[in-house]
């Protein structure tokens, strides 16, 4: 004798309110969704969906599994998303953000709009500004990328790309910028690209209008931005590895500084720039929320890891002391170590001190106060900002820049010999 299936309550609630549910059998709803955070305007929910996670939220027009099953956790989903397949877990989606099928996000994510990525792309603490787009096969975690104006001028991350962002002394304070908040807030800025069947050893800054050729495993910086980057030598080198050992800290260390100081002036652009534009649209408060809650998320994963580094130096001059010979450059390099783990406590205080919120208010406050008359006559966020006068958008710049440089400053004074 069979047994009737019966349908889950949510999915039926769901159903009635006007979600299109293809094949509601398939469908799986956590008994802790509140139904009221998802919409029923243009909602699709195909074959094999799971939603589970009670800061769930899904706007207008997003499209769930449509090319496979999709499993959403406690992610928030902006206008006309589309999630293909993949699992997808405390990470946010805006206005027209897309993923093809095996994709695997891991918390920590933004994808700002129209940010987009082929099929298998993984991603983990990885913010996308608009247009952004990633091929396919990508492991591209840890990771800030800007830069481009459209969907047809946009930054890009070729097909096969890996962002290496786990050292062999077992660190993860690698997290690379590609790209930065105060300019590619504006998206006016040049696209950048790397090119497929290649790399990028983190922690590594990345400027505007550079491309890395297909094939290059790039382990350096270049925030100036605008050339082509070819792979150069490729002969093998043997150097002795010495486990728990690191030389010069000052890039390290610089290069997360600068990570951690543009995740804070984003979160004040979100503040004071972006929220506006949310409040104007369903479910729009909600999906800021979920912003500031995602980039907090962001920030105290690279103070932890910040911070692992930090405890890490203890050994690493207890090595050098004991394999070289006291010199002015290993003085240096050990006074690097000793300020760095000696003063993490007030270089944390400093970062989470939430001294951005007070960093030039006069140039905010003007550049906020222009905004706002431009919201009575448009609501559109980017057609906003990319209508901003050049004046306009260096004076926005510059708050952003000058809370970068006031909290890097704040911290090289207490690591004096990483400064110089």
């Amino acid at each position: 004798m069979k047994t009737e299936r019966k349908l889950s309550r949510k999915v039926i609630e769901l159903m009635g309110k006007g979600v299109k549910i293809p094949n509601p059998f398939s469908v799986d709803i956590a008994e802790e969704i509140n139904l009221d955070r998802i919409s029923s305007d243009g909602v699709i929910l195909y074959p094999g969906t799971r939603i589970y996670g009670a800061k769930t939220l899904i706007c207008r027009g997003a499209k769930l599994g449509y090319e496979a099953p999709v499993t959403i956790v406690d992610c928030r989903i902006g206008p006309f998303v589309e999630l293909k397949g993949g699992f997808f877990t405390s990470s946010v989606f805006l206005e027209k953000a897309n993923m093809a099928s095996g994709a695997q996000v891991r918390e920590g994510c933004i994808l700002e709009e129209e940010a987009n990525a082929s099929h298998t792309v993984g991603i983990k603490q990885t913010i996308l500004f608009p247009f952004v787009t990633l091929g396919s096969l990508i492991n591209f975690c840890d990771c800030f990328m800007a830069g481009g104006t459209s969907r047809k001028n946009h930054s890009e991350v070729g097909s096969s790309y890996i962002h290496f962002n786990y050292t062999p002394n077992q660190d993860k304070a690698t997290a690379s910028l590609i790209g930065d908040v105060p300019k590619g807030v504006m998206i006016n800025q040049a696209p950048i690209f790397l090119g497929g069947q290649g790399g990028l050893i983190g922690p590594s800054r990345i400027g505007y209008g550079t491309v890395i050729a297909a094939g290059t495993v790039y382990r350096q910086d270049f925030p100036e931005g605008g050339k082509l980057i070819r792979q150069g030598d490729t002969s093998l080198r043997e150097t002795e590895f010495i486990a728990g050992y690191y030389g010069s800290l000052k890039r390290r260390l610089s290069n997360n500084v600068y990570y951690i100081t543009n995740l804070l002036a984003l979160k004040e652009w979100y503040a004071h720039v972006r929220q506006p534009f949310f409040q104007l649209h369903d479910m729009g408060q909600e999906l800021y929320e979920g912003l500031q809650d995602t980039l907090d998320i962001a920030i105290k994963e690279r103070l932890k890891r910040l911070k692992d580094l930090s405890e890490k130096m203890k050994v690493s001059v207890e090595i050098a002391q004991r394999i070289h010979e006291k010199n002015t450059m290993q003085e240096t390099l050990l006074r690097q170590k000793s300020e760095f783990c000696k003063n993490w406590g007030k270089i944390e205080e400093v970062f989470t001190g939430r001294h951005e919120q007070s960093v030039d208010t006069k140039n905010r406050d003007t550049f906020v106060t222009i905004i706002h008359d431009k919201i009575n006559e448009e609501d559109n966020y980017i057609k906003v900002i990319q209508g901003l006068d050049k004046d306009t958008s260096t004076l926005g710049t510059s708050w952003l820049q000058n809370i970068v440089n006031h909290i890097t400053n704040t911290i090289f004074n207490l690591v004096p010999s990483c400064d110089s």
